[in-house]
């Protein structure tokens, strides 16, 4: 059994993405759908490194790019966890994702107030 995941991204005149599209059939999303960023990473084994894709269009605000980054963070604590059973680290990675999303929103509000 296979499954596919496919990503159609649209580019502007000066080739930056305007639009991001998925299907994956095999998980229920049958039509295109739209999202404003996506982060995939991909681990080869044989060469020990991470391969990544980071893509965000510039509809994404700074404020759903922090959140984003705090959702990926807490989900990331959750899938080490069920891969490791290293409560430690996943609980310090949550940490980590609170302070992010915390230091975040200051960040914003400061720059609000210029």
């Amino acid at each position: 059994m296979t499954s596919n995941i496919n990503i159609e991204v649209t580019l502007d005149d000066e080739k930056m993405p305007s639009e991001i599209k998925f299907t994956a059939p095999g998980g229920g999303i049958n039509d295109p759908h739209k999202v404003k960023a996506m982060l995939l990473g991909l681990w080869d084994g044989e060469e020990k490194s991470a391969l990544r894709i980071d893509l965000w269009t510039e509809k994404m605000t700074i404020s759903e790019m922090s959140d984003f980054y705090y959702q990926t963070f807490f989900g990331m604590a959750d899938t080490y966890l069920r891969a490791t059973k290293n409560t430690a680290l996943s609980n310090d990675l949550k940490a980590f994702a609170k302070t992010f999303l915390q230091k975040a929103g200051e960040e914003l509000v400061e720059d609000i107030k210029n």
